[in-house]
């Protein structure tokens, strides 16, 4: 049991224990059960939604771990309402994710894309680039590198969304995904998950070991138990 006073460096099962592509692909569909019950797409749109678009006006975005697409999908749903011109791009290091993501996407609007993200092309360039619930399955000097890494590809902006490490959520999540029956790995990761999460003097500390001015960022809580992280130039 965490105590929670520190990040959890506990491994989550999903990471390394599914049987087969079509464990993967349930897991996948309830992980975006979670997103929607959670609300997880809010802080991101919001965020997004904040940025000064003229109608008509073009944009890319790159979803970081964009796991069963989801997070893109409400994306270009909301560019598509504001008359965006949206090029949506995810990526992801497990090759099933965009099998299983690309099957949840029929329009073919979206290109999920294979690989890591500190081996792509330093040439290539996003307005703006994304991540939700990802950073917590780094170390943080891999967050570091992460920070640094979006600073150098995004040209706009960049915005992280992950977990508020908080009493709450760590004994709450366990009853809900219960009742819920969600996916076996859901159930058991959820708890590491919001124990590798984060606190806000922690997200400040690292931002400034990334090589950013804390000033220059936005630390904030979002409803439910989240921590964001946004910078805009």
């Amino acid at each position: 049991m965490s105590s929670l006073g520190a990040r959890s460096t506990e491994a989550e099962r999903m990471d390394t224990d599914c049987a087969d592509y079509e464990d993967y692909a349930r897991c996948l569909r309830d992980l975006a059960r979670v997103n929607r019950t959670t609300r997880t797409y809010a802080p991101t749109i919001g965020w997004l939604d904040a940025q000064p678009f003229a109608a008509g006006s073009a944009l890319s975005v790159l979803d970081v771990a964009f796991g069963h697409g989801d997070m893109l999908r409400r994306i270009a749903a909301w560019a598509a309402a504001r008359e965006l011109r949206a090029t949506l791009v995810g990526i992801d290091r497990n090759p099933w994710a965009a099998r299983v993501a690309s099957a949840a996407t029929p329009d073919g609007t979206i290109r999920y894309e294979t690989g890591d993200i500190f081996a792509t092309n330093p040439a290539r360039h996003f307005d703006y680039i994304v991540s939700a619930q990802f950073t917590h399955h780094l170390s943080e000097d891999e967050i570091v590198r992460f920070i640094r890494w979006m600073e150098g590809a995004a040209r706009k902006g960049w915005f992280i969304s992950d977990l508020h490490r908080h009493w709450f959520p760590y004994y709450g999540f366990p009853l809900l995904a219960r009742a819920a029956f969600w996916h076996r790995f859901v159930r058991t990761d959820g708890q590491i998950s919001i124990a590798r999460g984060f606190r806000p003097e922690e997200w400040r500390i690292l931002v400034e070991r990334a090589g950013v001015d804390p000033a220059a960022v936005e630390i904030a809580e979002r409803v439910p138990f989240r921590l964001c992280v946004g910078r805009t130039r």
